[in-house]
Order: structure tokens, then sequence, then C-alpha cells
């Protein structure tokens, strides 16, 4: 009988302890959430990113800026060390604002139109050709060269609306901008023109990064508006032989130098172990950069502030990047993932924030064991009061994807996906585009996430 009471009393004890334990970690989580509403600096940090720095292509004058913004504002907060990371990375200018116009017999339409990041420029006359539609690579191998020599290729493959999670939809439809023109070379055409990546239909062209592979004759590559690309398709439908012109002057220069931002907390019982927080701070240079990726440098800033304004010390040590390059390279990801390699330092989770500044919906994990995936899903009880429910399987982010083979846990913050192919890589990414309140949410959830982790 005794054995019995003692063996109930252990049970009762554990479990009280237990109920201990999520009771804190709720008080600590509304602490954070508190915190990030009332007293939160991420909405004005974005302000003074987006317009007194503005757009931050890698290698340009802005992203020089945007390093010693982030930099200065990081010292100001009194954290254990701020200290940049050297890295080479791309160059690629766009030059003068690029021309579109579709030839329709003696009607000449003018549309919105933007150059893909590092395409070459047309000759500076422009070039002119009659266009052939086309939704897939496989279409287009079906007509082969004597079909579409000579002309211009115009794929026109949406975005699939079906798709819930936008940045499937996203995945889907990206490789004719990454690789259109590499394949549109390989049947002879002297130009390639796509639809812009986005599930809203507007008059802003979509950029984003291309690449030319070895051995294909170089041709320049263009985004049309999503209402450009669909007027297009549209007049060819009704006249086959319609022509197209563009006219753009970008230009790649040797690589530049430049930097990751880093800055961090030490541990107070394990400093040697590294979780990692961070955004990217470059954007490409249509517009301000705000939901990509202005938002994910101020949410992962805010982390450790409001770790300092909370009076918490971590018991790993918590590190900040604003990581430099992810639009056109990801070099300051690869090279953040090398330095650690080199300093033999552990980084037991990564955490990215690169998905736009709306209202947080949860996070995804991946490198995790089966073990330590129910611990982080049984988080969701904890956020439930907030409106956030996702913890799933799969995540991440390309920043932080280089440090998986080291065994680093990777983390991706996941906000409502339904707007942010409206503003993804186009003009229209700009600061009025962001709601503090849904900002606030974010960088509050992405905090008690890294606080539950670094108790874990």
């Amino acid at each position: 009988m005794k054995k019995q009471t003692t063996f109930i009393t252990s049970i009762l004890l554990s479990l009280s302890l237990s109920t201990f334990a999520q009771d804190n970690d709720s008080v600590m989580v509304r602490k954070f959430f508190d915190e990030s509403l009332m007293r939160g600096k991420s909405y004005e940090w974005l302000r003074d990113l987006t317009g007194n720095v503005g757009p931050r292509l890698s290698g340009s004058e802005g992203a020089k800026k945007a390093v010693q913004w982030g930099k200065t504002l990081l010292e100001s907060g009194g954290y254990d060390r701020v200290f940049l990371q050297d890295v080479m990375v791309p160059h690629w200018e766009r030059g003068a604002k690029e021309e579109g116009y579709i030839l329709n017999g003696k009607e000449k339409i003018k549309v919105p139109i933007a150059a893909l990041g590092g395409s070459i420029a047309t000759p500076k006359k422009g070039i002119t050709a009659e266009v052939i539609e086309v939704k897939t690579f496989q279409e287009l191998r079906a007509l082969g060269k004597e079909k579409c020599e000579g002309k211009i290729i115009f794929f026109n493959r949406p975005m699939d609306a079906t798709r819930i999670n936008t940045f499937e939809a996203y995945g889907m439809a990206g490789d004719q901008r990454r690789a259109g023109a590499n394949e549109a070379a390989k049947v002879g055409a002297i130009g390639v023109i796509i639809r812009s990546l986005s599930n809203t239909e507007n008059d802003y062209p979509h950029t984003g990064s291309m690449s030319y592979a070895t051995g294909v004759p170089l041709i320049p590559a263009a985004a049309l508006s999503t209402k450009a690309a669909t007027l297009l398709s549209n007049i060819l439908k009704e006249n086959p032989s319609t022509k197209f012109y563009f006219k753009q002057s970008c230009q790649t220069f040797d690589d530049a130098p430049s930097h990751n931002v880093v800055a961090e907390i030490k541990g107070s019982e394990h400093p040697e172990e590294i979780i990692v927080v961070g955004g990217h701070l470059d954007s490409w240079d249509l517009a301000q950069g705000a939901h990509d990726d202005g938002t994910g440098i101020v949410q992962s800033m805010e982390v450790i502030r409001m770790f300092k304004a909370l009076n918490i010390r971590p018991k790993h040590t918590i590190r900040v990047v604003l990581f430099m390059n992810e639009e056109n390279g990801t070099r300051g990801g690869i090279k953040y993932a090398e330095l650690a390699k080199a300093n033999n330092e552990k980084h037991i989770f990564g955490l990215e924030s690169d998905s736009g500044g709306f209202t947080p919906k949860g996070f995804g994990m991946q490198g995790a064991s089966a073990e330590l995936l129910s611990k982080f899903q049984a988080y969701r009880k904890l956020f439930a009061p907030y409106g956030i429910h996702e913890f799933e399987r799969g995540g991440g982010g390309a920043d932080i994807g280089p440090l998986a083979p080291q065994g680093t846990v990777l983390i991706g913050f996941k906000p409502d996906s339904q707007r942010y192919f409206e503003y993804h890589h186009a003009s229209n990414d700009t600061f009025e585009t962001v709601n503090q309140r849904e900002l606030e949410l974010g960088a509050a959830a992405m905090a008690s996430l890294v606080y539950l982790l670094d108790k874990m």
C-alpha cells in the first residue's frame, strides 16, 4: 500500500510540475506579445529601412547603406557582440527603364515590363519579333527550331489559383522565370518574356532572378505584368502574327564586397550552442522591399530586443543575422554556414522570416527527430490564444538552409500567404502595404518560439 501511495504521489507531483511549467510558459508568451504590441520597435524600424534606405539590391549603394543601417541600429541595442561578416556578392544593375510594346498590325500598345535579374541587355535599339506563346518547356521543345527560331518566346503559365498555399503555386510556376531563357535559346529564340509570378491581376511587372546555362546562347529576358500577359495572350489568339518589341539596358559587373550583419546575446549555460534567427537585408531594385524582406529583418531584430527588454538571459546564445544576397545568389547564407563550420560553431536551431509581414499562422520545422517534432507541435496550445495553429514538418529558408548539413534544425516562420505574391519582387512592395499589428504579432510569435526552443 505504501509503494502504491508513493507511486501515486510521484505521478501527481510530476503532473503538477508539468502544469506549472506550461502555466509559466503561457505567462512568458503573453509577455512577448504584450511587449511587441505595446512597445514594439519593428514598425518604426521598417519605416526607416524602407524610407531612408530604400531598394538595396546586392552590390548597390542601397545595399551598402542597409549594412550600415543594420550595424548602427544593432550596436545601439547593448548586445554582447555586434559584427560584420565579409561576403562577395553579385552586382547587376537594371539601367534605364525598360520599354515594351505589343505590335498588332498598325496598333502599338505600351505594356508594363521589367528585366529579370541577371539578364543581359537587348541591343540598343531593342528587339522586335513575332511571338510564340507556350506554357511549358515540353510544349516549347515540341515546337522546335522550325517554329521558334528568330522569335520571342512568351511563357504564359499562371500560378495555380487552386493552391491554398501560394508558395506551392509560386514554386510550380518558377521554372519559366529561372530557366526560360535557356530553353528558349535552345530553339533559336532571340528573346524571352514571361508572365509575372503573381496570383493577382495588376499592372506591376514582377522581377526575380534568372541564370544562364553554360554553352547556351545568351538572350534577354523580361517579365510582363499579369494584365499585360493576359492582353498579349488574347491578342495572339486573334492574330498569331502579332509582334512584340522590348528594350532593356541592364548590365552585370564584377562581384562586389558586402556583409552579413550579426548581433548576439551570449547564453548563460551553453554559450557555445547557437540559436540563429534572421531574414535577408537585400531587396530587388524596383521597390522598397518592405515584405521581401524588410519585415523579416525587423522581426528578427525585435526578437533579441525583447529578450533584453524583458530581462531574459537565454541559456543558449541567441544570434540575429541580417543576411546579404538572398535574392540573386544566397551568398550571405552560404558564407555564414562556411564560417560557422570553420569556427566550429554549433547551431542547434535556425529560424528564418522571409514570407512577408502578414498575420502569423505558425511555423514549419525540418531536420528534426520524431521526438523533437512532437515537442515542437505541443507548443500549439501555447500559441492558440493568438490565432497561431500551424506547427508542421517542413520549413526553413534560403539563408539558413546551408546550415542543414551541419545538423541544424531549420524552422520557417509562416504568415498568411494569400497577399504575398501581390507585392513580391514588384514596385508596389512598399511600407504602406504592411499592417503594423500583423507585423508585431509575427515578431512576438518568433520571439516566443525562440524562448521556448532555448528552454527545450
